[in-house]
C-alpha cells in the first residue's frame, strides 16, 4: 500500500475502511518528518490497512474532534471507529504492533 495525502473534507469517507491509519502531521514538525519514512516503509509491508496523511494545520475540525494537541498523532480506525491513538514518534516495530 501507499500513504495517500488527504484533506479534511475527505477524512470521514476515508476512515470507513476495515482498518485505516491516519498520520496527523505538519510540515514544520521535526518528529513528523522522522516518522514519515517509517510509515511509508510499513505501508509497503502491510496489506490489510489503508494509510493516509492529514496535514493537521489544515484540519482544525479533525484536531478538535479527536483532541489532537501534539503531533505526530497516529489514529487507527476500524470501520469508522477510532480504536487506537498514539502521540509522538514511534519505531517501526512499535508502529507494526500499534497497527495490528
Amino acid at each position: 500500500m501507499k500513504v495517500i495525502d488527504i484533506k479534511e473534507e475527505e477524512f470521514n469517507d476515508k476512515i470507513k475502511g476495515n482498518k485505516v491509519l491516519v498520520d496527523c502531521y505538519a510540515n514544520w514538525c521535526g518528529p513528523c518528518k522522522m516518522l514519515s519514512p517509517i510509515i511509508d516503509e510499513v505501508a509497503s509491508q502491510i496489506d490489510n490497512c489503508e494509510f493516509y496523511k492529514l496535514d493537521i494545520d489544515n484540519a482544525n475540525n479533525v484536531a478538535k474532534q479527536y483532541g489532537i494537541m501534539s503531533i505526530p498523532t497516529l489514529l487507527v480506525f476500524e470501520k469508522g471507529s477510532l480504536v487506537r491513538q498514539n502521540v509522538g514518534f514511534i519505531s517501526k516495530e512499535e508502529l507494526i504492533k500499534f497497527i495490528n
